[in-house]
């Protein structure tokens, strides 16, 4: 509930006029996530099963388009976003895109991991292994129900996991012209020199083992 407003206003305010549909996955919340969201749209499904994975999996299955847009609830797209995603998959061969992501909150040091991430994000597509973030991405949704969707088994890396696979069937793009701001609230949790070494070793796990942190090391940060 401090989140989604925001963040559904800043989709309502898209530059894109053209039709597109709103469905907000609520991973059973016992706060005003649910009536907060209702203002903005009639498609709210409330989702039993908890993770990441499984919210976006339950909102990609009610879709309608043949473009599937996920973002989170604490993150804020530019008002450019729709209309740069729509321009990039008119080319056939991409498959999924995403864009650079920067904290809401500027400190320097949050911000440097932020554009570290984005340099990697930039490096993995160019290597045709792409790992790109799931707070602000895009897919075809015919290659999406391809690949069943993110692995709901995953309690991190479930985005960069499912990028990886994408990417064996068509190119991945990062777009150039737009941003998505985040809430950086577990960087400040942990402090940002914990969590540049924490994530890089998140990082190291998954692409050794194909598994990252479980939910016990990482918890949700309200």
């Amino acid at each position: 509930e401090k989140y989604i407003e925001n963040t559904l206003r800043a989709i309502k305010n898209q530059d894109y006029k053209d039709s597109y549909e709103i469905i907000v996955a609520d991973g059973m919340s016992t706060d005003k996530t649910v009536e907060i969201a209702k203002k903005y749209t009639n498609k709210v499904i409330r989702v039993k099963k908890k993770g990441i994975g499984a919210g976006r999996n339950a909102g990609a299955f009610h879709a309608k388009g043949d473009i599937l847009l996920f973002i989170d609830a604490d993150t804020i797209p530019s008002a450019n976003l729709f209309s740069n995603i729509i321009n990039a998959f008119k080319k056939k061969d991409i498959v999924a895109a995403a864009c650079k992501f920067y904290p809401i909150n500027p400190d320097k040091s949050i911000t440097a991991i932020y554009k570290i991430y984005n340099k990697f994000m930039k490096l993995s597509i160019k290597l045709k292994n792409a790992g790109i973030a799931g707070m602000c991405c895009a897919y075809r949704s015919a290659i999406f129900k391809q690949l069943g969707g993110f692995d709901e088994t995953l309690s991190t890396f479930e985005d960069a996991d499912l990028s990886r696979r994408a990417n064996k069937l068509g190119n991945i793009i990062l777009l150039k012209n737009t941003i998505a701001l985040t809430s950086s609230r577990r960087i400040e949790k942990w402090g940002a020199k914990n969590a540049l070494f924490s994530y890089l070793f998140n990082f190291i796990k998954f692409y050794l083992i194909g598994k990252g942190y479980t939910t016990d090391r990482y918890k949700p940060v309200r």
